[in-house]
């Protein structure tokens, strides 16, 4: 009672018991730990894909390689389009264009690396792809040289 006759408020302040905090508190750590682990394994799955992209493109360039050697050893020095379509297709290539000269070869080639894109939902296969243009002309000697450099973008040709 207050010193007036009436009944005073009181105030409480009441502090959640230890086992109301943790019920609280459970869920939210757990979904935090949980998100943690998923952002690591995202992460984790992408740098595995972005390697196997790469890998996948450094053998497009190998194919390349073999390709203009093939080319540059091709008998009665160039060899026609058909021929070169044959080449490019044996190496994983697709023949875009061809253009011929009497003292020069210039073609352009795509070529495909395949590799595996994984994910949360499971493995895809992918392709990565590279063109190249491939230059061949008669040196001083009359043996072809070859210089192949590759192309920014496939559709430029």
């Amino acid at each position: 009672m207050s010193n007036h006759g009436t009944v005073a408020r009181q105030s409480r302040v009441t502090v959640p018991s230890p086992g109301c905090l943790a019920a609280i508190m459970v869920p939210i750590l757990a979904v935090l730990i949980a998100a943690a682990v998923l952002m690591t394994m995202h992460y984790r799955q992408e740098r595995a894909n972005e390697r196997n992209k790469a890998e996948a493109l450094d053998r497009t360039a190998a194919l390349a390689r073999s390709y203009e050697r093939d080319v540059v050893t091709a008998p009665n020095g160039f060899p026609g389009q058909e021929a070169v379509r044959g080449i490019s297709e044996r190496h994983d290539g697709r023949l875009l264009s061809y253009a011929r000269s009497e003292d020069s070869l210039t073609t352009a080639v795509r070529f495909f690396g395949e590799y595996e894109d994984t994910s949360m939902f499971g493995v895809s296969h992918s392709r990565a792809y590279r063109c190249y243009a491939v230059v061949l002309r008669k040196g001083a000697d009359g043996v072809p040289q070859a210089r192949t450099t590759p192309l920014e973008k496939c559709d430029v040709i």
